[in-house]
């Protein structure tokens, strides 16, 4: 599976979910089972690289602003949310988080953020069809911490002035 599959199984999963992160897993983990195990692995391996590759302080940052505080677990689940919104969605917050204030028209942080189920649907694909876990991906891990500058995230000046836009349209 190349890159651009990944990315449409990702879209036509989250079209056809209308958005809803859950059901968009569900739907994920059946266009999964029409797939031979390998190209379960394959994608998982695409989705564990976007994973690994939005642990930045910066996103983590815009996470806290666009959920009113995130902890360690929702800021993973937020990841996972964020490469269910697509490759254009993505690249872009990972480029510059703040771009997610023009990116998300209809945000709601009580149905968006969260796509915890998403990060694990290859998993559970792969289960389905070998009947057997996941083996390890063999594609170098997340870093221990965060890429980038640390934010204080309880200093809302700082939040204010490293994400001018979320800040403006999101923070309460």
């Amino acid at each position: 599976m190349d890159e651009t599959e990944f990315w449409e199984l990702v879209d036509t999963s989250r079209e056809a979910a209308e958005g809803d992160p859950d059901e968009q897993a569900d739907l994920l983990v059946e266009r999964l089972l029409g797939l031979d195990p390998d190209s379960v692995l394959d994608f998982a391996r695409h989705f564990e690289a976007r994973y690994n590759r939005a642990y930045t302080w910066d996103l983590w940052g815009a996470a806290w602003i666009l959920l009113d505080g995130a902890s360690d677990d929702a800021f993973d689940f937020f990841r996972c949310w964020l490469i269910g919104q697509g490759r254009d969605v993505y690249e872009h917050a990972v480029h510059d988080p703040d771009q997610l204030a023009e990116l998300l028209p209809d945000f709601d942080d009580e149905v968006d953020g969260d796509g915890e189920e998403l990060g694990y649907a290859a998993d559970e694909a792969y289960e389905q069809l070998t009947g057997v876990v996941a083996p390890e991906l063999g594609i170098p891990a997340a870093p221990p911490e965060p890429t980038g500058t640390p934010i204080d995230f309880e200093n809302q000046k700082v939040l204010e002035e490293r994400f001018p836009r979320l800040w403006e349209r999101f923070a309460d």
